[in-house]
């Protein structure tokens, strides 16, 4: 009843096409859910967006190091031209948490039903400087974080990855700048020993840049035998 009474005073509308909601549905409607661009990367160990992270990965791989296979994973595919790409905008630009919330836990159960995401025991997501963060006034990966965290019985870790210093924004740079731009960025305080499998997340995988660079930085001070996987809320599609 008080749904029904909420929605009729300020109706909620679907994120995608606008249409009303009814009383059960969560910020998409029933054919926009349905037509959703679900990756099912979760399914594929080797798939697009883990081969071209993995590539970037080994391009800068010291000569005779041996880097294990990265498994990354994404819920959506980003494209500009598809409406779809208002679910992780409405989290990052337009404070939507709530929104945010439902998409990341939505991953999370399909992560926490795949062999080599299931095991997971510790989450990070990547940091916002603190300037940006205060700015924005939450870190939207860190959103993702903790529903992910929460869907596969893991631990949080917000505070594991830091900035030393601020960074111009990505969103007009190729992916040469972009390697540049967070080059040895990123600093690692203590990680627990007792973590075997890391799960480090952003919102959305666009050149693999910003993972990289983190996955980096975690590697120097990680055992050999301490695995990191990658997921995101979208991963955008040329």
């Amino acid at each position: 009843m008080i749904r029904e009474l909420t929605d009729l005073l300020m109706p909620r509308t679907c994120l995608t096409c606008g249409r009303q909601l009814g009383a059960q549905e969560k910020h998409l409607c029933i054919w926009c859910r349905s037509d959703m661009p679900l990756t099912w990367n979760w399914e594929q160990p080797h798939n697009p967006m883990a081969d071209e992270l993995n590539a970037l990965l080994e391009r800068g791989r010291a000569d005779g190091e041996s880097l294990p296979y990265v498994y990354a994973a994404a819920l959506l595919l980003y494209h500009h031209e598809n409406p779809y790409k208002a679910i992780p905008r409405a989290l990052k630009y337009g404070g939507n948490l709530k929104a945010g919330r439902h998409f990341a836990a939505m991953l999370g159960r399909f992560l926490s039903g795949a062999a080599h995401f299931a095991d997971v025991d510790l989450v990070v997501p990547v940091p916002l400087h603190w300037m940006r963060k205060w700015q924005r006034g939450y870190n939207q990966a860190d959103v993702i974080a903790r529903e992910l965290a929460r869907e596969l019985g893991a631990a949080c870790a917000p505070r594991l990855l830091s900035r030393s210093r601020r960074t111009h924004t990505q969103t007009q740079l190729d992916a040469s700048a972009r390697m540049k731009n967070v080059a040895g960025v990123f600093r690692v305080r203590r990680v627990p020993r007792e973590a075997r499998h890391i799960l480090l997340v952003d919102d959305t995988f666009t050149t693999g840049a910003t993972l990289a660079a983190c996955y980096n930085a975690l590697r120097e001070v990680l055992d050999p035998s301490q695995r990191i996987s990658v997921a995101t809320l979208a991963v955008v599609q040329d």
